[in-house]
Order: structure tokens, then C-alpha cells, then sequence
């Protein structure tokens, strides 16, 4: 059973059963499930919570029928109501979900250790971005470990075709699929950029969200052979006169722990290793045919 079905049965309750008529139609509808896929989605952008009259007035439904549905999924951990504002806030569960339900979690375990390891050597962040439809999603990141340092935050969307990220992901892809994301094409700009990002294996851009920062982005890469996600770092530089780890060293730390991370999820190197490598089987014995002594 996927999450959507099983929220859809657990907010049943709250409205009547379908008729015979309904189910005959060819356009189906689930008002409840439908009035709750809002909710949530409405609060994924709201991190400091809406109270249910805020969540009814930007719905622009009444808090009657919007109730039951808040409480439902408050109560299935879903939504946390904080006791002090009476605001609900959309919980990890989300996430954990999606991270069940996608590959995600399978390069979130792979990548978190190697990940934590490019932090520790660069004293600068890192995070992965997957393509989520037309933008990019982070789904982990590691903090610098240094005393001060800049990470953007896990669940956060970025635009693929301004970000660096999102250069990557886009170089990397197959023209199948950016077509089918992208079905009027790319501006032609854009296109060229994209071909010397494929051909140098990586990106780096002044950062499109933040002055004095500069990203830099490397793809990973599944058993496929087909790009799974980003590897970014947003490079801070420091000013001070203690020794750091420079923009140049950062990208090499960084384009070494993609291919790791993508060594681990499967991946290896077509043009080194044309040929999947396969078991080696040992050929029977041959027989040697007796000679008929004449006599």
C-alpha cells in the first residue's frame, strides 16, 4: 500500500462513502484525501506553522471541513501542533516516507558517511540534490565542522536551470529524459553550458542564492550508468590568515567522493570497462576418443 492510499483510508472517516453513480464516472475524486495533500503541501512552505483558521483562510475553505483532517493527521504523525501557538508544522514523517518509498534512501546510506568525510577534509559543507520533476531537491546534507560555515536545508528546492546542481543533474541526463522534463527545449545558452559541463564531469558557478558564495557540483551516477544526484559543495572562502583548504583541493576532495559514492551504489566506468564484468565459468573436460586397435 503506498503513503497517499493509506492517508486516503485513514481520513476516510471524514466524508461520506462514494456512490454507485460516482464510481462509474471517468474522472475519480477523493475530496478528502485531496483537501489533506493541500494541507500538507501548503505547510512544507510555511516552516514557522499555520494555525487551522491561518491554514482555512489560504485554502480558502472553512475551518469546519478542514478540521477532522488536521486532527487525523496530527494524530498520525503527520503534522506536530505546537502547544504554545497552536501551530501545526509538517513533521520528518514526510520525509521519512519519501525516503522509503525512492531510491533516495539507498544513496542517502551510501553517500551520509562519505559525505561526512568530504566535510571533515574540506571544513566546508556538502549536500545532494536529486531531480524532483522541473527543480531539484536536497535530500542530505553534512555541516562544515568548522566554527563557521553556510549549508542549505535538507527538503529545499532549487530551480535546474539556473543552480549548479542542477547544471549537473541536466549535463548528465539522458536527451530523453530532459526532453520529456523540458519539451520546448533548453535556450540555446544554456545547452552550451550544459556540453562543457558534461565534458569537464563537473560544475563551478558563483552561487545563484548567496553573495561570496561559490558552488561547486559534481554528478553521481547509479549501476545504470544513468545520474542519480548531485554532489555540491557551497566553497566559502576564508579570509583569515589560518591555513584552509583551497577552491581547487575542495573540488578535487569533491570530485573523488562522487565516484566513490557512485562506485558504491554500482557504477563503474564504461570507457575503462566497456564490459560488464561477468563469473567465469570453467569448460567441461574433452573427452578424448579411444582408437579402435586394427588387429
Amino acid at each position: 500500500m503506498t503513503p497517499l492510499v493509506a492517508l486516503a483510508s485513514l481520513i476516510a472517516m471524514t466524508e461520506n462513502a462514494p456512490t454507485a453513480a460516482a464510481d462509474k464516472s471517468p474522472a475519480y475524486a477523493a475530496p478528502a484525501l485531496e483537501k489533506a495533500i493541500d494541507v500538507i503541501e501548503l505547510l512544507g512552505s510555511e516552516p514557522q506553522g499555520l494555525t487551522i483558521s491561518e491554514i482555512a483562510q489560504r485554502l480558502g475553505r472553512s475551518i469546519s471541513e478542514l478540521f477532522r483532517i488536521i486532527v487525523v493527521l496530527d494524530r498520525r504523525g503527520w503534522l506536530h501542533k505546537d502547544g504554545a501557538s497552536d501551530r501545526y508544522r509538517v513533521t520528518y514523517r514526510v520525509l521519512e516516507i519519501a525516503h522509503r518509498a525512492t531510491p533516495a534512501q539507498e544513496l542517502t546510506h551510501v553517500a551520509t558517511p562519505l559525505m561526512h568525510s568530504l566535510a571533515a577534509a574540506t571544513v566546508q559543507s556538502c549536500h545532494l540534490v536529486v531531480v524532483n520533476g522541473t527543480r531539484g531537491l536536497i535530500v542530505a546534507r553534512q555541516e562544515s565542522p568548522g566554527q563557521t560555515g553556510f549549508a542549505v536545508r535538507l527538503g529545499t528546492e532549487i530551480d535546474l536551470l539556473t543552480s549548479c546542481s542542477g547544471h549537473v543533474l541536466l549535463s548528465a541526463m539522458d536527451e530523453e529524459r530532459r526532453a520529456a522534463l523540458y519539451p520546448k527545449g533548453l535556450p540555446k545558452g544554456l545547452l552550451d553550458r550544459l556540453a562543457e559541463v558534461r565534458a569537464k564531469g563537473y560544475e563551478s558557478i558563483p552561487s545563484a542564492r548567496m553573495a561570496g558564495v561559490s558552488d561547486m557540483s559534481c554528478p553521481i551516477f547509479g549501476f545504470d550508468g544513468h545520474v542519480v544526484a548531485a554532489l555540491t559543495i557551497p566553497f566559502l572562502a576564508a579570509i583569515d590568515d589560518a591555513p584552509h583548504v583551497s577552491q581547487e583541493e575542495a573540488l578535487a576532495l569533491l570530485r573523488s567522493t562522487a565516484t566513490a559514492i557512485s562506485s558504491a551504489l554500482g557504477w563503474f566506468d564504461r570507457g575503462e570497462a566497456p564490459m560488464v564484468p561477468s563469473l567465469s565459468v570453467a569448460s567441461p573436460v574433452r573427452r578424448r576418443r579411444a582408437r579402435t586397435m586394427e588387429v
